[in-house]
């Protein structure tokens, strides 16, 4: 008899993606020791193994390939969704992700493998060399840790070094978190639990965004302690959950908004190029208090109608390894 899938959890309620501190040590040690091209290689039997152990893993990837198969663009890639070794491959895809991140922490990812295209990136850059601050929300679908990385080796095509400030559930992604500021001390990134956003943090990031500085915050998590109710938009045949809180910040902020994506060219090739799309938000947030909900609420769609573009055309590079449908916290 077959059994049953196991119950879905609130993102939250997952363990971290990574591994536990000693063995991310070993990683950074390795990264430290060999070349790039080794951990890519070594991210392969990881992946692997990670595959063959984790059972939750396997789930989350099955269901997630399951319900975006249907809108898949290419006949290729909806057929690797369907097969059996579908989460393998997206399994793998996260492993060599996360030592691209790494490569980006520490100063060693290529400039010239991060292809901008013809969007909003020429005005964003304008926009922070003239000294305004910005606001990226961003996902987990691809690799956003290249941009915040880049940043801080200043390498984003800015003439002057922009600190940036990442918004993040720290609770979760604690062990990576310190892994990243061990691996780059002199980074200037500063990070804020999301779970402790109130009028003080939101004051705090109204200074950067003053200073010219950017502020990154996921949009694709909804609140960890499952307070609020959340904005119910079509995502991929169904209504998901997406947090009201993210977008009335970045609202409340008055600041420039992007929608940052760093997509892979391949989702396997030990050779990464990344594809970086920055979309600016025509959303006026100069209003009034009434109006911040209703604007908050468009810019949601608008971040939504992107993400799912994306996922359409890139399955295996959507991180989120649990039920991003789950409506109860």
């Amino acid at each position: 008899m077959k059994k049953p899938e196991e119950s879905p959890l609130h993102w939250s309620m997952h363990k971290e993606q990574t591994a536990g501190y000693w063995h991310v040590k070993l990683l950074l040690i390795l990264f430290r020791l060999f070349p790039v091209i080794i951990l890519r290689v070594l991210a392969f039997p990881v992946g692997f193994f990670y595959f063959l152990f984790s059972k939750k893993g396997r789930t989350e990837s099955r269901r997630f390939l399951q319900r975006a198969t249907p809108f898949v663009t290419q006949p290729g890639a909806a057929q690797k969704c369907r097969s059996s070794i579908g989460p393998l491959r997206h399994i793998v895809s996260f492993s060599l992700t996360l030592v691209e991140k790494l490569e980006s922490w520490g100063g060693k990812f290529q400039f010239k493998n991060i292809h901008f295209q013809n969007d909003g990136i020429e005005e964003l850059i304008q926009e922070l060399e003239n000294g305004r601050g910005v606001f990226l929300i961003t996902s987990h679908l691809g690799n956003i840790e290249l941009l915040r990385g880049l940043a801080s080796f200043n390498r984003t095509g800015v003439s002057r070094k922009t600190p940036v400030t990442a918004v993040i559930d720290t609770k979760v992604s604690e062990k990576f978190t310190r892994m990243l500021k061990e691996l780059n001390p002199q980074s200037s990134m500063d990070v804020i639990n999301a779970g402790e956003i109130g009028p003080h943090t939101a004051a705090l990031l109204e200074e950067k965004l003053a200073a010219g500085e950017m502020v990154t915050i996921a949009g694709d998590r909804t609140a960890a302690n499952g307070s609020g109710k959340n904005l119910m938009i079509p995502f991929l045949g169904e209504e998901a959950p997406f947090s009201p809180g993210i977008f009335y910040l970045a609202v409340l902020m008055k600041a420039p908004v992007y929608f940052v994506f760093a997509l892979r060219r391949g989702d396997l090739s030990v050779k990464p190029e990344y594809d970086m799309h920055v979309h600016k938000s025509s959303l006026s947030f100069e209003c009034s208090r009434k109006e911040r909900f209703n604007q908050s609420s468009l810019l949601a769609h608008s971040f939504a109608a992107l993400l799912e573009s994306y996922c359409k055309q890139n399955p295996f590079q959507w991180y989120n390894f649990y039920d991003f449908w789950l409506k109860e916290a």
